[in-house]
């Protein structure tokens, strides 16, 4: 049985290949996509994932979530995915439009409707996420977790301390990590590992359609370089979901500092259970890196 997902993302050139692991992945089925201001606009996040989708002929209906963080003004990072997000393709034009309802309310309407609990899977900010739990609290019963790209036990990649996610909205990732959803936490420990490989890399444009249109994005992509290898943060949060086994994860108690101005958007990851706080998210701490890699070779031969 296909686990029933709503992803969250914004798109961004590491998000395409999460989506396409989405997409194609036999374990998942994507019920609902929604995007949310992150990497880029939500005007451009959206107009990507709408590309995306009508590139694979993917019958999943998006709906566009928040512009702005909570309370901040949004940092985007154009300067690692390009100004338009998902510089280096010519996607072909469309009529696809989003959903007229924003992304917290589509995903609320799924979730009351649906017969078994879903897991929401969220990969860039978490704006909507807690715009969901605080406006529509009677959801969370049919949760059947939350696995999010996010966070870390130890340095950032945005401050020092902040991985990008949770520092463009630490006051929604607070909310989220506070809600008592079962969490799961793909953070930087683990995504500063899924590195593909230059030999990986170059091969693509022979793979498949979605090879190629992969690899002319990763040749845009600045969180690696081709010739040394690239990070996949955001399929780390996918391949939990179809392969569990390849990651060591602890139970912790995780909390988001909202206040300071050099530590706002640390994820505090109590690995040592110091502070006496009942453990409120699984944190994916290991990887079996190539195990990572089989499963993303397997499961982007399967795109057209």
């Amino acid at each position: 049985m296909s686990q029933p997902i709503i992803l969250d993302t914004d798109p961004g050139i590491d998000d395409a290949a999460a989506i396409a692991a989405v997409l194609f992945a036999p374990e998942l089925d994507l019920k609902l996509m929604t995007t949310v201001a992150g990497n880029v606009s939500v005007e451009k996040t959206t107009r990507n994932a709408l590309q995306l989708l009508h590139f694979w002929q993917a019958d999943v209906p998006l709906a566009q979530g928040a512009a702005t963080p909570l309370l901040r003004p949004l940092r985007d990072a154009a300067y690692v995915h390009g100004e338009s997000g998902m510089e280096g393709y010519d996607f072909i034009d469309h009529q696809r439009q989003p959903l007229a309802k924003p992304a917290f309310q589509a995903i609320r309407d799924l979730l009351m409707h649906s017969p078994e609990p879903v897991t929401l899977v969220a990969i860039g900010p978490l704006t909507n996420i807690a715009l969901l739990l605080s406006q529509y609290p009677e959801c969370q019963f049919n949760i059947r977790r939350l696995v999010i790209m996010g966070g870390s036990a130890g340095r950032g990649n945005f401050t020092p301390n902040a991985e990008f996610n949770i520092a463009i909205d630490p006051e929604a990732a607070a909310r989220v990590f506070q809600s008592g959803l079962p969490i799961v936490m793909c953070g930087l420990d683990v995504t500063n590992q899924a590195v593909l490989t230059p030999e990986y890399l170059a091969a693509l444009p022979t793979l498949n359609k979605t090879g190629e249109m992969l690899h002319a994005l990763f040749s845009h992509y600045r969180s690696g370089s081709m010739n040394s290898g690239l990070r996949m943060h955001d399929l780390c949060a996918i391949a939990y979901l179809a392969r569990p086994e390849i990651f060591t994860l602890k139970p912790c108690f995780v909390a988001v500092e909202t206040q300071g101005t050099y530590t706002a958007g640390t994820t505090v990851v109590d690995i040592e259970g110091r502070l006496g706080q009942p453990a409120n998210t699984e944190v994916a701490l290991g990887l079996d890196v190539e195990g990572f890699r089989r499963w993303v070779a397997e499961v982007l031969a399967l795109a057209p």
